[in-house]
């Protein structure tokens, strides 16, 4: 690839190469942009004096899991990583996202936030309004909108205000895509300390309705686990072992979005045609939206229920239209494998 840096980000990716849980791959990319760097500019680091960090706050508790990776060490950051995730799981109630945070007064704030902008007294418009006025895809035509232009729209920014925060379990690989909503940040696991010794991954629901597929994609499971707890136990640097385990390892995470980047995400992943376990997440805080702020829930769900009513055509997937009219009955229809 070619990659293009600021001085300043430069600078910065320096400065953080040692920290963390950056890989050697990338240390070793860093560490020849910067040589190439003074190669041309021998003063550009030496002026500045803004060496790696040598010793940073997540590993200080940790020092066990930060010895070089040996056999014991793993061995023990392992069984902590297990504990971590069994305390994690049982917090999750069962859920694959579970609330564990929100702005309480959610409804007042986004209607004074709304009446600033368009500059309305509480005479003039009352919450109730402010909201459906924001909400309602009726009413606010950026709801309909497939680029998601409201994002920069004044009135819609009144959605910036207030905040929701929720835990979830998926596969690496959904994380990944996950990832793709940058409005909506998580606290992702540094993996080299939350590793466990037991196998620790999802299972696609397809798989889990085929025994033979289901055996077979069980045994595989174990087996990379079994293959990356020998390296460790040889020796191998956590680091480098970890590259064995699959992409449908579980990754423990907390996001926060505002309602404004949340009502995107729950607008496409509840489509179905999203990635079955952002789908499933989804569903699941949307349902705790309801319970919690159920005059904001009434117009959230997938692009066909927003549109359905209002415009044409009502699915924005064209070719790829489920075949399922979801917007007939959301969000009660159950999504079919």
């Amino acid at each position: 690839m070619v990659h293009t840096v600021s001085g300043i980000v430069l600078h910065r990716l320096w400065r953080m190469n040692t920290a963390c849980d950056t890989p050697n791959e990338a240390r070793a990319v860093i560490g020849a942009m910067v040589a190439h760097a003074k190669d041309v500019d021998a003063q550009f680091f030496e002026r500045f004096g803004t060496e790696p960090i040598e010793e940073v706050p997540e590993w200080t508790d940790r020092a066990d899991a930060h010895s070089n990776g040996t056999g014991a060490a793993s061995h023990q950051n392992g069984l902590a990583g297990e504990a971590f995730a069994r305390e994690f799981d049982a917090n999750l109630q069962g859920k694959t996202s579970r609330l564990l945070d929100y702005s309480a007064n959610a409804s007042r704030v986004i209607a004074q936030a709304y009446r600033a902008v368009v500059g309305l007294t509480e005479a003039q418009c009352h919450d109730a309004e402010a909201i459906d006025r924001l909400l309602n895809p009726a009413r606010n035509l950026y709801r309909l909108e497939t680029l998601n232009v409201g994002v920069h729209a004044p009135m819609m920014r009144a959605l910036q205000h207030v905040n929701y925060t929720f835990a979830k379990k998926i596969s690496h690989t959904a994380d990944s895509q996950d990832q793709r909503h940058r409005m909506v940040p998580g606290s992702r696991p540094l993996l080299t300390l939350s590793d466990t010794r037991a196998p620790d991954f999802i299972t696609p629901a397809l798989l889990r309705q085929n025994p033979r597929a289901l055996e077979v994609y069980e045994r595989a499971m174990h087996d990379a686990w079994e293959a990356k707890n020998q390296l460790l136990d040889r020796g191998v640097p956590l680091e480098t072992a970890l590259y064995l385990l699959p992409n449908a390892k579980s990754i423990r995470v907390v996001e926060t979005g505002s309602l404004l980047h949340l009502l995107h995400k729950w607008t496409m992943r509840t489509c179905f045609n999203a990635q079955e376990e952002i789908y499933q997440a989804s569903m699941d805080e949307l349902h705790q939206l309801r319970e919690v702020h159920p005059e904001l829930a009434r117009y959230i769900g997938p692009p066909c229920y927003v549109r359905a009513g209002v415009t044409t055509p009502i699915c924005t997937e064209g070719a790829h239209f489920c075949g399922i009219k979801v917007w007939l009955d959301f969000p009660n229809i159950t999504r079919p494998i």
